[in-house]
């Protein structure tokens, strides 16, 4: 049961309304850098493989170079704003940011981009979690939903809107510019965050050197058998196997750590809130299953469908639209419906979404694919608006940025996971079902028989390499909508969590705060 406690609405930190305004644009601006920079680079590796020298194997580390520096980076948030100011840290991580990037445009080998890519994470890694903390701190109560909105939008959308920009740079200029678009924003938003931001509460603590080497270790280990599993055949390598028992390891150290050390790296106090750790556990599942449906489906439409990449990625076009209505609707029903009926809500979506995947066939026109993407985009934008809000909400302001930044941490990793995962439950459904299927196609049928008799062995092998190419095609169709049935019955199993959320509502008016009890 809620109740309303009076006179309440009043920001952590108070801003003016036009500074508050500029700070807001401001912090956007960076965060929308960061995500953009996840997948703008996507479309411009083979122009970057050619200048660089690399291989098809070796430039894909520009892309995951970049996720591990962030991953590793996320961590230190908390500990780094608490020594240096929240403000004073994120003005500093944009310029490191920006630099980074210039030189990334400028990298005439690839260990050169590939280290201006790890600073460039690096730096990065702090802009998310910290931008995610101002809005909700600079905003009172019952504008918090709308700033989280504000933010929601930003981050779900920017990843999608990447591969479009980092296209038109890449062929109306150069690559190059896929970095360099970063240094003008980057040096505006800068100036304009130390001049704007005023300081904000953090905790000053010891460093943990002891669990920030254990988080290192295992998402180091984890993220080298997520890149190498695909190529060494995952647990049939001794690499792989090691990899995987070093990570698992730290893993498991670092929990025991977590609950005996004085002052750890993540406080143990933002877990006791039921809420809080529901949500962290949607979200390293929710959002990577989404993004692991969103991954897989170009591919699909090129290889299978034969959509030219231009169509393909127009096409996802209306999952981000109607993912960018769902957080700003989400923003406007979640006073109405409340955290649990929320979420469920949203899940429902993104559940239909992913059955509506599977009834996906290969000679089949575009509808579907629109109407699959569209309730995704409205499920997971619904989800989102809650889970950004409440990774926040029940936290104590000082430790506001710690809960962020675990929030993008799990996310992160999730994503990670959930995409190797999903790849290689694909790829191993593809041999067995071309393996199932070829068994009952073979030399004795009567097509065969009968083309040898009649045009000899060069007809007969040429019916064969036909019969073999569409065996590997309906065996690749059968193992996207196995790996489309799995997502949806994650989803399900996840439903049962929205109950740990309780039935918080966010402020409704200037006047009162609503507290779920």
């Amino acid at each position: 049961m809620a109740t309303i406690a009076q006179g309440q609405d009043m920001a952590a930190v108070h801003v003016a309304p036009v500074p508050k305004a500029i700070a807001t644009a401001l912090v956007m601006a960076a965060t929308i850098l960061v995500v953009l920079d996840q997948t703008i680079a996507t479309v411009a590796l083979p122009h970057m493989q050619a200048a660089l020298g690399a291989t098809p194997e070796t430039i894909n580390w520009v892309l995951t170079s970049y996720i591990l520096a962030t991953s590793v980076g996320i961590p230190l948030t908390g500990w780094l704003s608490g020594r240096v100011g929240r403000a004073r840290l994120f003005g500093i991580c944009i310029i490191g940011f920006t630099i980074s990037s210039a030189v990334c445009g400028f990298a005439v080998s690839l260990p050169m981009m590939v280290a201006a890519r790890l600073v460039q994470g690096f730096f990065g890694a702090f802009l998310m979690p910290m931008s995610q903390s101002f809005l909700y701190d600079m905003n009172a109560p019952s504008q918090q939903v709308r700033a989280m909105t504000i933010w929601g939008v930003g981050v779900m959308v920017g990843p999608l809107a990447g591969p479009v920009l980092g296209g038109y740079l890449t062929e109306t200029f150069d690559w190059r510019w896929v970095f360099f678009i970063n240094v003008p924003i980057g040096l505006v938003a800068a100036l304009g965050i130390f001049a704007t931001l005023p300081a904000f509460p953090a905790v000053r603590r010891k460093f943990d050197h002891l669990g920030y080497a254990l988080i290192v270790v295992a998402l180091c280990s984890m993220q080298l058998a997520l890149d190498r599993g695909s190529q060494l055949d995952w647990f049939d390598s001794t690499e792989i196997l090691i990899e995987c028992g070093i990570s698992v390891s730290a893993f498991w150290m670092l929990l025991f750590h977590l609950f005996n050390a004085r002052e750890p790296i993540f406080s143990l106090a933002l877990f006791r809130d039921r809420s809080f750790s529901a949500a962290l556990v949607m979200t390293t599942t929710v959002m990577p299953v989404m993004i692991a449906a969103t991954a897989l489906l170009p591919s699909l439409l090129q290889t299978l469908m034969g959509y030219p990449a231009t169509l393909a990625g127009l096409l996802s076009l209306p999952r981000g639209l109607a993912m960018t209505v769902g957080i700003i609707l989400g923003g406007r029903l979640f006073r109405h419906f409340g955290a649990r009926l929320q979420v469920v809500l949203g899940l429902c979506f993104t559940i239909f979404s992913m059955w509506l995947h599977t009834r996906i066939e290969l000679n089949m026109d575009s509808h579907l694919i629109i109407w699959a993407g569209l309730a995704q985009g409205l499920g997971t934008g619904l989800a989102a608006t809650v889970l950004n809000f409440v990774a926040v909400a029940h936290a104590p302001v000082a430790l506001r940025t710690d809960a962020a930044a675990l929030y993008n941490l799990a996310r992160n990793t999730g994503s990670s996971v959930m995409i190797a995962v999903f790849t290689a439950i694909l790829a191993h459904n593809i041999q067995v079902n071309h393996a199932e299927i070829g068994a009952h196609v073979g030399s004795a049928n009567a097509p065969f028989l009968l083309s040898q008799m009649m045009g000899g062995t060069d007809l007969a092998e040429r019916l064969a390499a036909m019969a073999n190419a569409e065996v590997t095609r309906q065996a690749m169709m059968i193992a996207y909508i196995d790996d489309y049935w799995l997502m949806m019955w994650v989803m399900l199993a996840v439903v049962p969590l929205a109950i740990l959320l309780g039935n918080e509502r966010p402020a409704a008016r200037s006047d009162e705060v609503i507290i779920a009890e």
